[in-house]
């Protein structure tokens, strides 16, 4: 395999950068001064665990339980002073099932899993009362529960792991929840079946990623949709496009990309991917959003974000690291998937 992991110093140096940037509260923004969502902040987290902060993780997960709301959602962007987006967003909460079990996976501490519980599941009970007859997941509800128009495919996606997660987190307290597992098939009974159901983003790289890297789509279908899309997202040596029409490559989407890759088999691949984020590796351990090629003009803003070094020290272990977390993404320690090996050829396109 090619490429190279990070050193044991590098790692700790971006966990002390993320560090640094976490409030007294407990939450950790994109950037300082910035605002924060549950999905990020949660990666942040497990980044931390990664780096050896185990304290600033837990101060993070006792965030967001003083954050969660009433009914188990979060809203959308807070900032240090309160909430500033108060939609909810049902994929940044429920990915706070896959820090749980990340944390257990990382800690082994029951206590841990047994406290938290009660957010988890009232994270998940949200999530599903916004999921379609037809599987797929609206993305988002108003303060007034006005729900939102459309899925997103990306968002349900990640649910889909999330929803994985919080299986496993059941079972391993004994509290088994097979409706959350029937939940999650028809996630992927939508993602390969109806793919009319998701509102259209495919310049978008996560959509196109994203189906494999949650395991909804594994296998050959898995491969199939990766690389009929290659060329338009990946600029060798570079990284991946955040979207296809622009040159605008960006970190945590070439991470993310790596550890879908990885959890089909792709290591090589992988492993070039992650070698291609270390020209947006700042002297300090932090990692700039993205660029612009081929300038590499620092974008947005010179922004330099913590879900970012996040996304690259989980790629960097999956490749290179050992412990349960380093396969999570490979779905080693959840429920398998539903099988989707009968899916149609145009299925692999979309």
């Amino acid at each position: 395999m090619s490429g190279r992991a990070l050193t044991t110093a590098e790692v700790a140096a971006t966990g002390e950068w993320i560090a640094s940037v976490q409030l007294p509260s407990g939450m950790i923004p994109w950037f300082p001064g910035g605002h924060c969502d549950p999905w990020n902040h949660t990666e942040a987290a497990m980044a931390l665990l990664l780096a050896g902060h185990r304290r600033q993780a837990e101060r993070a997960f006792e965030w967001l339980e003083a954050a969660q709301l009433p009914d188990g959602s979060w809203c959308r962007y807070y900032l240090a002073e309160g909430v500033e987006d108060p939609r909810r967003d049902p994929n940044v909460g429920a990915y706070v099932a896959t820090g749980a079990w990340w944390h257990y996976l990382s800690t082994g501490d029951p206590g841990f899993l047994d406290s938290f519980w009660p957010v988890v599941e009232g994270a998940i009970e949200f999530v599903l009362r916004l999921q379609q007859p037809g599987g797929e997941i609206l993305w988002s509800m108003d303060p007034d529960g006005h729900l939102g128009r459309y899925a997103l495919l990306t968002s349900t996606a990640s649910i889909h792991h999330s929803l994985r997660c919080a299986v496993a987190i059941a079972e391993t307290l004994g509290r088994e929840r097979p409706e959350w597992e029937l939940a999650s098939d028809r996630v992927v009974e939508a993602i390969v079946h109806r793919p009319s159901a998701f509102a259209a983003k495919d310049r978008w790289a996560m959509d196109w990623y994203y189906p494999v890297l949650s395991g909804a789509l594994q296998g050959e279908v898995a491969e199939q949709r990766i690389t009929s899309r290659w060329s338009e997202f990946v600029m060798d040596g570079v990284g991946v496009r955040c979207v296809s029409d622009e040159p605008w490559v960006t970190a945590a989407e070439t991470a993310e990309c790596a550890m879908a890759l990885d959890a089909i088999g792709m290591t090589d691949r992988a492993a070039d991917l992650v070698a291609a984020t270390r020209h947006m590796r700042d002297d300090d351990g932090s990692y700039w959003t993205g660029c612009v090629h081929p300038q590499c003009v620092r974008y947005p803003g010179g922004e330099r974000t913590t879900y970012t070094a996040a996304a690259v020290v989980m790629a960097d272990h999956a490749l290179w690291g050992r412990g349960s977390t380093a396969g999570l993404f490979r779905g080693e320690t959840l429920p398998e998937v539903v099988d989707v090996t009968a899916v149609s050829e145009h299925l692999s396109e979309g």
